[in-house]
């Protein structure tokens, strides 16, 4: 249960920095030289919950393990730089 809401507390965290790189670029769209940002995320660390090779049935295993995310976190604000209107 706490593992499901931290998850879902930093996907919030990383949309909230979207919103506000979206919001950057429109608040200075008539800029003269400005470069607009856009937000990259990254996965946090997986942690196997269930490992490969673990009895499933008296005779099955699990084949691949069953992994679970820690969430998500902002890794970079990237520059685009294209060329703007003349």
């Amino acid at each position: 249960m706490v593992r499901s809401l931290w998850n879902a507390a930093t996907g919030m965290n990383g949309q909230q920095m979207n919103i506000d790189t979206i919001s950057n670029n429109l608040s200075n769209v008539n800029t003269v030289g400005f470069k607009q940002h856009r937000a990259e995320f990254e996965d946090l660390m997986y942690q196997d919950v269930i490992h490969a090779g673990t009895p499933a049935t008296e005779d099955t295993v699990t084949p691949v393990p069953l992994q679970m995310g820690s969430g998500v976190k902002v890794g970079a604000t990237q520059r685009i730089m294209t060329q703007g209107s003349l």
